[in-house]
């Protein structure tokens, strides 16, 4: 069980950039493998970004691949997710997630596994 708060999201136009934070605490935090996930409002839930507890390999939905990187601190206990060329389909609430597996389907992560979520809003 991990505690995830996120942070950093907002209002931007196409083109800027955003950088998400993710805050855990509770079990050992590089022990998971980390996520970012998105849900735009009607939509389900999306994998956005992975990366492994040593940060060697990172997994990237097709859409953001290019313009989205995912970077992990363990001393920090933080995850973060670097948002550039941010188009308006990227509008959505960003979630993190913790998980000992990669998983590219929300329904795969535990429920006691995710953030609150933070707001990215993109404008045209």
């Amino acid at each position: 069980q991990v505690q995830l708060v996120e942070s950093g999201g907002g209002l931007v136009q196409a083109g800027g950039s955003l950088r998400l934070s993710c805050a855990a605490s509770g079990r050992t935090f590089s022990s998971y493998v980390m996520h970012w996930f998105r849900q735009a409002p009607g939509k389900e839930r999306e994998f956005v970004a992975a990366i492994t507890w040593t940060g060697a390999r990172t997994y990237y939905r097709d859409s953001v691949k290019g313009r989205f990187t995912i970077s992990r601190d363990n001393p920090k206990n933080t995850v973060y997710l670097q948002m550039n060329i941010l188009k308006p389909e990227d509008t959505a609430v960003y979630y993190c997630a913790a998980s000992p597996v990669v998983r590219t389907v929300a329904a795969g992560i535990a429920a006691d596994s995710w953030g609150k979520g933070t707001l990215v809003t993109v404008s045209s």
